[in-house]
């Protein structure tokens, strides 16, 4: 009688999400040792692993344009999340870490994750091709965000400062719900066709092929999902003190700490969107990157306005010079790079480029 196989051990990103809340349970309103410190951060990076793993399932599940939209708005929960709670925590220090943070993502997107998504689907292919009508819609509805949100504080005149008043944030926070719910119905109701992948040549799109997963199984990673990101938000906010002692420590301007916060959030999205373009799933990575940064605007600024209400001090928004230059340039050249609907590893580089500018001027302003 042949033996029972014995059975599979559970995988580390299902035992991982429990595993990294047990660990906020345990950490949570202590100060941490160095060590405790270095185990919190590998948990950390562990836990927003195993958010990448479950998100692409449930997006494997629901389709494109839908699951884009998954990991999207999951890791906007962790940056809202981080934000507020660093605001509340931080007094007038952290004035413009709401300014910071939405304007490093939106670099780290537009530049860092669109640049690294065509850069390695044209090493794969020659030329990576997208749609340009979706692509296309999505930045033109992050350049409308980041100038109502970002720009217009820097030139207004009723408050002192590159602040809103209480009306001109309201308006503000209105429009970019707005904008943001209309992109969405667009995206997954009206125009769906315009944000699904491309097939190139004989190349048939990787995830034709591949088999959703079933309906427990997605549900399942929808609930791990769910501890995933709770925990993440949780152990940053742990280790949000010595992220900011870190920075000051190595001599970073303050503000540094929003770029920290914005490659922590954006991880997922970064390893998601490598992984599609690796698979040949251009738009799919695009997708990401865009709706990342639509999403880090349009329902970051409205979360802020509503707590601003209860947050005691300023709160900037508007760009500083040199923010207004990147912020333009990357937008020219975004417009560039889209318009075609096909792109090179030159278009990727340039990106890459601007990434670095950014990151080199966050230290050295």
């Amino acid at each position: 009688m042949t033996p029972a196989r014995p059975s599979l051990p559970v995988s580390w990103t299902t035992a991982l999400p429990p595993l990294a809340i047990l660990v906020l349970i345990a950490v949570w309103g202590r100060d941490l040792a160095p060590v405790l410190v270095a185990v919190v951060a590998a948990v950390l990076a562990g836990a927003v692993l195993a958010a990448v793993h479950h998100a692409e399932v449930v997006a494997h599940r629901v389709g494109e344009p839908f699951g884009s939209l998954v990991l999207a708005v999951a890791v906007t929960v962790i940056e809202v999340a981080l934000i507020v709670t660093l605001i509340v925590s931080g007094g007038p220090e952290t004035a413009s870490l709401a300014r910071d943070t939405v304007f490093a993502a939106v670099m780290i997107t537009c530049n860092g994750i669109l640049g690294l998504s065509l850069f390695v689907g044209a090493l794969r292919q020659h030329v990576a091709m997208f749609n340009a009508e979706g692509t296309g819609a999505a930045l033109a509805t992050v350049t409308t965000l980041a100038t109502l949100s970002l720009v217009l504080p820097t030139f207004t005149t009723s408050q002192p400062g590159p602040e809103f008043s209480a009306s001109q944030l309201t308006f503000a926070a209105v429009a970019s719900l707005a904008l943001y719910g209309m992109f969405v119905v667009t995206q997954t109701v009206r125009h769906r066709d315009f944000f699904l992948p491309v097939r190139q040549g004989d190349t048939p799109v990787a995830e034709e092929h591949a088999a959703p997963p079933t309906a427990q199984a997605a549900a399942t990673s929808l609930g791990l999902l769910v501890l995933a990101l709770v925990a993440v938000v949780g152990l940053a906010k742990v280790e949000s003190p010595a992220i900011e002692a870190g920075v000051k420590a190595v001599g970073f301007p303050p503000s540094f700490v929003g770029v920290v916060i914005a490659l922590l959030v954006l991880l997922p999205e970064t390893l998601a969107a490598f992984r599609a373009a690796r698979r040949g799933l251009v738009q799919t990575s695009l997708n990401l990157a865009l709706g990342s940064a639509m999403a880090s605007i349009g329902l970051t600024i409205p979360t802020i306005a509503v707590a601003s209400i209860w947050i005691d001090g300023p709160l900037v928004l508007g760009l500083e010079a040199t923010q207004l230059v990147l912020l333009v340039l990357t937008v020219v050249v975004g417009v560039l790079t889209v318009v075609p609907g096909r792109a090179t590893r030159l278009q990727g580089g340039i990106h890459l480029v601007l990434l670095a500018a950014f990151l080199f001027l966050a230290v050295n302003p």
